[in-house]
């Protein structure tokens, strides 16, 4: 059973996701603070190129499965047009501004 985006915990992530499976780029970045940082499979991405290749260009959807930590440590069915379906992992760094400074994400 799924998860809908909308009813994350986590106000932060819950905008971040929305982005992702809207396809909004814009809305995407406006959800991270200017200096934010990720990190796919435990090692450090250029995160603009990371967005762009596995998310807004290969029409990435996210399918969150079950959250944790207040929502801001997510099991996700995540599928791209380059990579298919995975299950997937997700941990977000949140700021008391309520922007995401860092997020993780690999293979679950």
């Amino acid at each position: 059973m799924t998860i809908a985006v909308d009813k994350l915990s986590d106000p932060a992530v819950r905008r971040l996701l929305g982005a992702v499976n809207a396809g909004d780029r814009d809305a995407f970045f406006a959800a991270l603070t200017e200096d934010a940082t990720m990190s796919d499979d435990g090692s450090a991405r250029d995160l603009a190129d990371w967005v762009d290749r596995e998310i807004f260009s290969s029409h990435g959807h996210i399918e969150v499965q079950t959250e944790k930590s207040g929502g801001r440590a997510l099991v996700a069915d995540y599928r791209n047009d380059t990579w298919g379906e995975m299950r997937t992992a997700w941990r977000f760094t949140v700021t008391p501004d309520g922007r995401v400074s860092h997020f993780e994400t690999g293979q679950a």
